[in-house]
């Protein structure tokens, strides 16, 4: 069994990570922490584990270091930086579900998040978009678990750019998210008058997953890409859905661009392509580490319109890390998330 220990488990990101890894069939999960509820019964937190026994302990990454194989950081960014060590790398593996390992390039990283505590580790961080760094994530010992908007973009775009389909320097990507991309942290925008019954934009052309969704496309395309991304909150609870713009470099047709997406992701259990004429919706991605992915080509404009869908706590969270645990002790991806998507929910 693969000994799991658990840091920020009390966020909602955290939260998920233990509800999978205690239904998985080849992992323990064997402390967990949290900073807001030490001491306290894991079910006081979340009544929905009564059945379970858990403590919130107080973090001490060095002792855990010591107990557990792998180690989930579910931490707001700039904290992990401070913690991972290479000492601690020697003794466990670590899959940070934060910011902080995710940009390889640390003046872009300080730029749009704060100082980086670890520069001499960053270059070893792998980028645990499964499905594209699958053989690059084997037998890391750190693993950058892909944001929620993130994953769903890159994944709805990069067969495009990878293959030279469209216009790089023409990428629109309107986002939505429900709330629990937000965090669990009370704020004002996100209590229950202020967002219910209303949608906006938000960090509109500052969001700190933009130079993440550019890095990642720009290594497919073997160019700089940059991009207009402009994420929505929605009044769900969670899900996320990408609309992405392009302009086509010649003329396709539908066929064309389908046998492009089955080249990259025609044997790819976790990315589901929609039929023709039917696009993705969270409500069918929902508790699931599935990506759903649909496309329409305006012939009048020449572009092309990707929808990609995911559930932004699974998928775009916990789901994938424990898909990248998978990967890192050598089991079958599927195991422990082979979840059916719930509906209605």
């Amino acid at each position: 069994m693969i000994k799991v220990g658990i840091i920020g488990a009390t966020g909602y990101a955290g939260q998920e990570l233990v509800r999978i890894i205690t239904q998985h069939p080849d992992a323990e999960l064997v402390t967990l922490t949290s900073q807001s509820y030490a001491g306290k019964a894991y079910e006081d937190v979340y009544s929905n584990y009564r059945h379970l026994s858990y403590i919130c302990q107080e973090e001490d990454i060095e002792k855990m270091a010591d107990m557990c194989d792998v180690i989930f950081l579910a931490l707001p960014h700039g904290v992990a930086s401070k913690k991972i060590t290479d000492d601690i790398l020697n003794k466990v593996k670590i899959i940070d579900l934060g910011a902080d390992f995710r940009l390889q390039d640390i003046d872009t990283y300080e730029k749009w998040y704060t100082t980086h505590y670890s520069k001499n580790i960053l270059p070893e961080a792998i980028y645990g978009l499964c499905e594209i760094n699958r053989d690059k994530i084997k037998n890391k010992r750190i693993v950058a678990n892909p944001g929620c908007y993130t994953t769903c973009s890159i994944l709805s775009m990069y067969p495009l750019v990878k293959e030279g389909i469209i216009d790089n320097s023409s990428i629109i990507i309107d986002a939505k998210s429900g709330a629990t991309g937000a965090g669990r942290g009370l704020s004002l925008p996100n209590h229950y008058c202020e967002l219910n019954e209303s949608v906006k934009a938000y960090k509109i052309a500052s969001h700190r997953h933009t130079p993440e969704i550019e890095e990642q496309l720009s290594y497919a395309a073997g160019e700089n890409i940059v991009i207009n991304f402009t994420p929505h909150l929605i009044p769900m609870d969670r899900g996320i859905l990408a609309t992405c713009y392009a302009n086509l470099n010649n003329k396709y047709t539908y066929e064309d661009i389908k046998s492009v997406y089955e080249k990259h992701y025609g044997n790819e259990y976790f990315i589901r392509l929609t039929k023709e004429g039917t696009f993705p919706e969270t409500k069918w991605v929902k508790g699931s580490n599935f990506t759903d992915i649909g496309f329409a080509i305006d012939e009048r404009t020449n572009r092309i319109i990707v929808i990609g869908a995911i559930d932004n706590l699974f998928k775009g969270a916990a789901g994938q890390a424990v898909q990248n645990m998978n990967i890192l002790f050598g089991l079958d991806e599927k195991t422990g998330i082979d979840f059916v998507p719930i509906f209605p929910a």
